[in-house]
């Protein structure tokens, strides 16, 4: 028997080894140099916060929903759409923001996530006190996803009347006014608002014939994806978007498709998961509740290295504007991106004479 035990012995360790090369990636937090298992355990715990808050103000029945939103109409009943920044330099483009909000605090609430590690300085007025805990974040990989998923959580613990959600980078304008932003949106109806937002939609762009999509759903290697994630099911679309609230928080209870979109990226030139995750997580789970528009109008012609086209000021007129606020969907583009710092002064001229006159 003795003679025997380190044969057993060494055939036990290498089932072992074998096991764990097998189930590690289920088991394990993934190994991405730009995401550690140490922000994953802070997110989560952030992430069921937040639902569970969510949770007591909304309550499961339907007249517990209308119990809960009487009791805090009573404080304040008005909806609000929370504007998401997510930003990696200065937010050049604040004076326009400003006056596209101004007059409007009681209609909206701002958040801002800026790279600790990036050159961002002190934030000038309205943003300088909406930065919430912000983490690394790099291109090509899932922190921009956790980033995005971080200020939805937070958005959703400061406010209960946060109603929608719309993603904003540094280089994104407005192209109408604020009053007509939300209008379009959340109707002039508070009460009514509340009630209808089992039927808000989201509007996020959702393709699923992009020429690369083979090469993107294989990025972190063949088979990879599945079975959470089969090809047919794989979406890709543009980064920015705007949440209705019962899909913000789909968002933070999910871990199946995270724990696939997380996982490092083998090819990076295919590999832009905010571009994904999102889409797909939202086709699969309520197809019909989104529009598969984005009211963000990015220009790709000319794109250089993954990044749109970028206006320059000479190009700022009022004639740019209204072409960038056509669509194809029914409702116009409100957003625009990429400019230039550059486009901030003559921006700002024709401000209040065509951005902000719909």
């Amino acid at each position: 028997m003795s003679s025997s035990s380190p044969i057993v012995y060494s055939f036990s360790l290498l089932l072992s080894l074998a096991l764990i090369f097998i189930f590690a990636p289920e088991i394990l937090p993934s190994q991405n140099p730009f995401f550690s298992p140490h922000d994953d355990h802070d997110d989560l715990a952030l992430f069921n916060k937040a639902l569970r808050s969510a949770s007591s103000v909304h309550g499961r029945g339907r007249g517990h929903r209308r119990l809960r939103i009487s009791r805090l109409a009573t404080k304040n009943p008005t909806p609000k759409i929370a504007f998401l920044f997510l930003t990696n330099s200065n937010l050049t483009f604040a004076p326009l923001w400003d006056r596209f909000l101004r007059g409007h605090s009681h209609l909206y609430n701002i958040y801002v996530h800026a790279d600790p590690f990036s050159d961002v300085q002190i934030l000038p007025p309205p943003f300088e006190s909406h930065l919430i805990p912000s983490k690394k974040t790099e291109r090509a990989s899932p922190s921009l996803i956790a980033a995005e998923r971080r200020l939805l959580a937070r958005a959703i613990l400061d406010d209960p009347f946060n109603l929608y959600f719309a993603l904003i980078s540094q280089h994104c304008v407005p192209l109408h006014s604020f009053p007509f932003l939300y209008r379009s949106l959340l109707g002039e109806n508070p009460l009514r608002a509340f009630t209808s937002q089992p039927r808000h939609r989201s509007f996020i762009e959702i393709l699923s014939d992009d020429p690369n999509l083979p090469e993107r759903y294989a990025a972190r290697g063949d088979g990879v994806m599945l079975p959470e994630v089969p090809f047919e099911d794989f979406r890709v679309g543009s980064q920015f978007f705007v949440l209705a609230k019962r899909h913000a928080l789909l968002v933070l209870a999910d871990r199946k498709l995270w724990r696939k979109f997380r996982l490092k990226c083998l090819n990076l030139d295919s590999c832009y998961p905010e571009e994904h995750y999102f889409p797909t997580l939202l086709s699969m789970a309520d197809p019909e509740g989104c529009s598969r528009f984005t009211l963000t109008n990015v220009n790709w012609t000319g794109s250089f290295d993954g990044h749109p086209y970028t206006y320059e000021a000479a190009e700022i007129s009022a004639g740019l504007v209204r072409r960038l606020r056509r669509s194809n969907s029914s409702y116009p583009y409100f957003f625009a991106r990429k400019f230039s710092p550059e486009c901030l002064p003559p921006l700002m001229d024709i401000a209040e004479d065509v951005i902000f006159r719909d």
